[in-house]
């Protein structure tokens, strides 16, 4: 169980009912989302975190309004949590004008720079450059902010990774690797695509330090991801954090998950972050049950709203086709 103890100096107690109702945000979108591909409602692809809510709101309640963070394919937390609005979200998702990309881009490329979002990414591996280069434009320009580079447990196998993480070392960059361990690349195990424990332990290759959270624990999070940051900040350079968590659902909405157990989803649904959240604040006394429902009830509303302005705002027509294309 969780516990109230050394939080991060940025996050008080009363930041902590936020924290509550963006996770609640962030699992109520993705099961909207979820529904509608079911629906045929919406196209392409997408690929869901429900169940790994605290990774991305608990990394990203320790930065500044000026640090920055990079994507994945896997990013609706991400941009939830980052400030980004539900309704230019979900009118994205449906390829309305109104969204983040004006309808073109869909769910893994969602983008807004303007709080720090440089972008979702559907390349695995593809962040790890874009972070660093943001982390070097940061030092060069002595601007002082720190970039999360969010990624899987199969992007930490692709060269980018490697790349990057030697140069942020090197160079002392203010970067903070946040690898989300959901257990699975695509349909293959963890255990069978790697010969470490801990893909944190790659951390000690570049001289850099390596620490594992429970990734369904928003405080350790917070916690591991904090010291990260105040480190990076500080000009002490990049580290990895490895956040153990676990996807409920598929890789992709094509993800019939037979490779797994019955019994292992179930063994992490019981670790479910939210509830963890909920229950440690009611038991502490910094909410009441009454409040709990309520924050959850006015989630839900939000992502309901969402889908009505989606649904309300106007497809592209022919004569949008070719704009954006060119600077």
């Amino acid at each position: 169980m969780a516990q109230l103890v050394n939080l991060p100096p940025r996050v008080q107690e009363t930041d902590l009912k936020g924290l509550l109702k963006q996770m609640w945000l962030i699992r109520y979108f993705e099961e909207k989302v979820d529904e509608f591909f079911a629906k045929g409602m919406i196209h392409g692809t997408t690929h869901l975190a429900v169940g790994q809510e605290a990774s991305a709101v608990g990394s990203i309640a320790v930065l500044e309004d000026r640090d920055k963070i990079t994507s994945t394919h896997r990013g609706h937390g991400h941009c939830i949590a980052k400030g980004a609005e539900v309704n230019k979200m979900m009118a994205e998702l449906f390829g309305r004008t109104t969204g983040y990309c004006k309808g073109k881009g869909g769910s893994m490329h969602i983008a807004d720079v303007e709080k720090g979002n440089l972008g979702a990414n559907g390349i695995v591996g593809g962040g790890f450059s874009i972070a660093t280069g943001a982390a070097l434009t940061s030092k060069m320009r002595n601007e002082g902010y720190v970039v999360l580079c969010f990624f899987g447990d199969g992007a930490s196998n692709e060269g980018s990774f490697h790349e990057a993480v030697n140069l942020a070392s090197i160079w002392k960059l203010p970067v903070v690797f946040v690898c989300e361990n959901n257990q699975y690349g695509m349909s293959g195990p963890v255990k069978e695509m790697m010969n470490v424990e801990d893909i944190a332990q790659r951390a000690e290759a570049y001289g850099i330090p390596g620490k594992v959270v429970d990734g369904n624990d928003v405080f350790d999070v917070m916690n591991g991801v904090g010291e990260a940051v105040e480190r990076a900040r500080n000009g002490e350079g990049p580290s990895i954090v490895e956040a153990k968590t676990y996807r409920w659902k598929g890789h992709s909405k094509s993800d019939a998950k037979k490779y797994r157990t019955r019994e292992e989803e179930q063994e992490w649904r019981a670790k479910d972050p939210i509830a963890r959240l909920r229950d440690v604040l009611v038991q502490e006394g910094l909410l009441t049950e009454e409040e709990a429902d309520s924050i959850k009830a006015e989630a839900k509303k939000e992502i309901e709203e969402s889908v009505e302005f989606a649904k309300d705002s106007p497809m592209p027509t022919i004569d949008d086709l070719m704009e954006d294309i060119y600077a």
